[in-house]
């Protein structure tokens, strides 16, 4: 070959490199593969056994992750993980070493790849973590599936070997064309976000926009209806498509469900993980609960998983990942959780209402709104949202339903500065639309679009109602759609003391004390054991018995034991501030219409 040629195909390649590098580099990359086996599911353990390809390497360094995205604290997922060890090709053993709390490294020995195998234990009836058991497992990615620390974008492959009484595995990965309960996630952040189920489940499909739902029932269904909770699932998928002009951009969806009288919900990119009770459709109000849950996880699709705060991506699974912006992440789905069912047809309009009563009343009545703004309960999750102690309702606000009262406020403020023609839907959508993906948005940009759609300056709004503990103002909101708080009817007031209890072992013991109240006022102290009211007994179950023969403004003596040691503390009751944040239709005319036009149901 010429030293011309050599020149032309020497600039052939790194043109080459240039235009198909990350693909080429992508394709290049071999696949790790896990095999999952369950040889003794009653033991509550799934054995895994990983191949990593070594890339010529001679020492291997692999990580877990230490938190599931959508759960915001540091779970410390490898304190489950048992009998570590690794071979080569040829089958000898390798040396594992720990480095980390959550990494290992593996010498290679020159190997062009390792199998290491490990150990699981998952007994956590959590949406966050493994459940195991002799008739079904629920496996997550994040305490699953131990990788490679360099985090290139290489294929993720997952085999399940059955018991074999088990007959499915539900994954919402794509299968491997040709193989058995086999699928391939594209990298380790789509295996992290695509949770299984394996057993014997109830499974019920349906189509939108021809796109294939899946409800997976497993545990004890035999009480749930499947069919009309599959039928309410396909109207809420509806209904929340509309807001994003029926942009559904996954290939399949499954809503993974635990009917085993737990609770919870994790929203994945392509699936949510659900858990509720085995007689949730027998009871109206529990299966509204439900069908909230089931919107609320499902609005993640868009809000959260395609559309995110900046922070949130691409994600760092062995460090918290701080954001002041969850108050939207979680706070406008709840919102829009029950704006979905409502539109779905699935609750009244009265039912919505008590709905975000229940949201405004969890803001108003917790000291802690005085305390930390909004924004900076978001930052400080990690150390706060999941780990609550008695204290916890006194110094900060959950995010949650504060969001989700914002919402409420910011939509009222943008159907009001466009005479109507504009909501939150619109908004949202805009930001959809400019931010998702591998965008995300910041603060300002969020802020930015909400005054574009509005068309007018809303950033001293987000000022006040995030960054400081200022009071919501709900004037405005109300006003527009007619509605008024209830009246509370102070005559003859029930005494109020301030305090909630639990009872242990016969005790009636103080577990809670909010500022503010008669019993904080006075001294009382959790943990403080309630024994006799004006040295007469109270038995565990007779608190609010023996406060009903008092009155608002009368001191009573309460006789504790604190740690042992009994003290009479003297306590001036107060009134019973009743239930001042309950909504109502107070106006008709064109109050009325814009309420209806609000909480129309499109079904």
């Amino acid at each position: 070959m010429t030293r011309r040629s050599l020149l032309v195909l020497a600039c052939a390649l790194v043109l080459a490199a240039l235009d198909f590098g990350p693909i080429a580099a992508q394709t290049a990359l071999d696949p790790i593969r896990y095999t999952l086996r369950f040889p003794a599911a009653q033991t509550h353990y799934v054995e895994v056994e990983a191949i990593y390809p070594t890339g010529g390497r001679p020492d291997l360094d692999l990580f877990m992750a230490v938190w599931t995205p959508g759960s915001y604290l540091i779970r410390e997922y490898e304190r489950h993980v048992e009998n570590v060890s690794a071979k080569g090709t040829d089958g000898r053993s390798r040396p594992v070493e720990k480095t980390r709390k959550n990494r290992w490294r593996v010498r290679t020995g020159g190997a062009r790849s390792v199998t290491v195998s490990y150990r699981v234990y998952g007994r956590e009836m959590t949406v966050r973590n493994n459940w195991i058991e002799a008739g079904f497992a629920m496996i997550n990615g994040a305490p699953t599936f131990i990788t490679l620390v360099d985090r290139a974008p290489r294929p993720h492959e997952v085999r399940v070997e059955l018991p074999p009484a088990w007959k499915t595995t539900a994954s919402p990965l794509n299968p491997i064309a040709g193989a058995a309960h086999a699928f391939r996630a594209d990298d380790f952040d789509e295996l992290v976000d695509s949770p299984l189920i394996a057993g014997n489940p109830v499974i019920r499909e349906f189509d939108v926009a021809g796109k294939r739902h899946y409800l997976v029932l497993e545990g004890d269904p035999s009480f749930f209806d499947a069919d009309r909770a599959a039928a309410d699932a396909k109207k809420i998928v509806e209904a929340a498509g509309t807001i994003f002009g029926g942009r559904y951009e996954y290939p399949r969806y499954y809503f993974q469900t635990l009917v085993t009288d737990a609770g919870g919900g994790l929203e994945h990119k392509n699936s949510a993980m659900l858990m509720t009770g085995r007689f949730a459709t027998r009871n109206p109000l529990s299966y509204l609960g439900w069908n909230r849950l089931v919107a609320h996880e499902y609005f993640h699709n868009w809000n959260v998983k395609r559309l995110r705060p900046i922070e949130l991506g691409p994600f760092d699974y062995e460090n918290e990942v701080l954001t002041k912006s969850l108050w939207i992440a979680e706070g406008f789905t709840d919102y829009y959780g029950g704006i979905v069912v409502r539109r779905a047809g699935l609750q009244t309009r009265d039912e919505y209402l008590e709905e975000l009563s229940d949201s405004i009343e969890q803001v108003q009545t917790r000291p802690g709104r005085l305390v930390t703004p909004v924004g900076m309960a978001s930052y400080d999750t990690w150390i706060k949202q999941y780990r609550p102690d008695e204290n916890t309702a006194n110094t900060s606000i959950d995010y949650y339903p504060k969001g989700a009262v914002i919402a409420f406020l910011l939509d009222a403020k943008i159907r009001k500065a466009t005479n109507g023609a504009k909501s939150l839907d619109d908004a949202i959508r805009l930001c959809y639309e400019r931010y998702s993906g591998a965008k995300g948005y910041t603060l300002d940009q969020f802020y930015r679009t909400m005054s574009e759609v509005a068309g007018i300056d809303l950033q001293p709004w987000f000022h006040s109602t995030v960054d400081t503990t200022d009071e919501l103002d709900y004037a405005e909101a109300l006003n527009y759609f007619g509605l008024r708080f209830r009246p509370v009817d102070g005559k003859n007031s029930r005494p109020y003391l301030g305090v909630v209890t639990r009872t242990d072992n016969g005790r009636l013991l103080i577990s809670q004390i909010r500022r503010g109240t008669p019993a904080h006022d006075a001294g009382l102290s959790v943990d403080d054991e309630i024994m006799a009211i004006d040295d007469v007994r109270v038995r565990a179950d007779g608190l609010n018995t023996r406060l009903d023969l008092y009155k608002a403004g009368d001191t009573i003596t309460f006789l504790v034991a604190r740690r042992d040691r009994l003290t009479r503390m003297p306590v001036t009751l107060g009134a019973d501030p009743g239930r001042p944040w309950r909504l109502e239709v107070a106006a008709g005319g064109e109050q009325q219409q814009r309420l209806e036009q609000w909480l129309r149901a499109s079904q």
